[in-house]
C-alpha cells in the first residue's frame, strides 16, 4: 500500500493541478505518431486544457511522464521545458519499433462523514496523499467511510520504421488498454478495436468517449461515446482523418481491502491517417 500511495503522490504533483480540477482533459501528443529515416525524432506537447488539444489551462508536469522503448527500456525526455499552458518535449527514435509514453499511476483515496455529518475527503484538497497521512488521518471505522483503489494512465504511442507490440504487454495494475488494431496503424473509415483490462482481468462496461481534435472551430463536441463489452472489448469507425483524444472510465466494488471500491480512468491520444 506504501508504494501505491507514493506513486499517486507523485502523479499529483506532477500533474500540477488538485484533484478537484478532473473537469479539465489532460493530454500528451505527438507532432507524427509514424516516423522513418535514420535518426528520427519527435516533438511532444502535453496540457491539461478546456479544449482538446487547445493547451489554455495548464501544462501537464513530465515529472511523473515516461518513455518506454521496443526493448523495453526507458529512454531520456529531451529538451523538456514547461511554460504557462503547456509542456513539450523531444524524443530521439533510435530503435525501430514502437514507442509508449506514459504517465501512470495508482492508490488509495477515501471520504466519510463525522458525526455532525460534515463531509471529509482524503487527501485534502490541494494535498498530496502519503501513507503516513492515510494511516493518521482517515479513521478506520467512520458513518459512510467509502475507501477507493484508484489509477489513473494517460498513454501515446509512436513508431519508427514498421509498428510492434512489444510495447502493450500489460501491467495488470489498474484500467489498461492493449489494443487490437494498431495504434499507429489507424485509417479514416476503418474500424479500431482495443481490449480493455482492470487489474489484468476484463473491464467489462467500462465507459468510452472519443473526441476529435478541432473542438474550438465546432458547435457540436460530435463525441464517439460505446461501452466494452462482457469480454472487456470496444470497437468503433473513425469517422475522418485527424487527431482524436479517447478517454475511458470504470469502477466496480470489486476492491482489495482496505478499499471498498476501485475506479480507473485511462487516456491515450491516436493520429487517424486518411483512407
Amino acid at each position: 500500500m506504501k508504494k501505491s500511495l507514493y506513486k499517486l503522490s507523485i502523479f499529483a504533483l506532477a500533474l500540477g493541478i488538485s484533484f478537484a480540477a478532473q473537469a479539465h482533459r489532460a493530454w500528451i501528443v505527438p507532432a507524427a505518431t509514424v516516423l522513418s529515416g535514420e535518426d528520427p525524432w519527435v516533438t511532444f506537447d502535453a496540457a491539461v486544457s478546456n479544449t482538446i488539444f487547445h493547451a489554455d489551462h495548464a501544462p501537464f508536469r513530465l515529472n511523473g511522464v515516461t518513455a518506454v522503448a521496443p526493448d523495453g527500456s526507458e529512454i531520456e525526455l529531451q529538451n523538456a521545458h514547461t511554460g504557462k499552458y503547456r509542456s513539450t518535449f523531444d524524443l530521439n527514435l533510435k530503435q525501430k519499433g514502437t514507442y509508449k509514453i506514459v504517465s501512470a499511476s495508482d492508490g488509495l483515496t477515501a471520504r466519510w462523514e463525522t458525526e455532525d455529518g460534515e463531509r471529509r475527503f482524503w487527501p485534502p484538497r490541494g494535498s498530496a496523499p502519503t501513507p503516513e497521512g492515510f494511516a493518521k488521518e482517515v479513521p478506520k471505522k467512520a458513518k459512510n467511510l467509502k475507501v477507493t483503489q484508484s489509477s489513473r494512465r494517460i498513454e501515446t504511442f509512436v513508431t519508427a520504421g514498421e509498428p510492434d507490440n512489444k510495447v502493450f504487454k500489460p501491467t495488470n495494475v489498474g484500467l489498461e488498454m492493449v489494443p487490437v488494431t494498431h495504434p499507429n496503424d489507424l485509417f479514416s473509415g476503418e474500424e479500431a478495436e482495443f481490449n480493455l483490462l482492470i487489474d489484468g482481468k476484463p473491464a467489462v462496461g467500462a465507459k468510452v468517449i472519443v473526441l476529435a481534435g478541432g473542438m474550438r472551430y465546432r458547435n457540436q463536441p460530435e463525441a464517439i461515446e460505446v461501452e466494452s463489452d462482457k469480454k472487456g472489448k470496444v470497437k468503433f469507425t473513425w469517422p475522418a482523418a485527424g487527431m482524436y483524444w479517447m478517454s475511458i472510465s470504470y469502477s466496480d466494488d470489486k476492491a482489495k481491502k482496505p478499499a471498498t471500491q476501485r475506479s480507473g480512468s485511462y487516456t491515450a491520444t491516436f493520429e487517424v491517417l486518411p483512407e
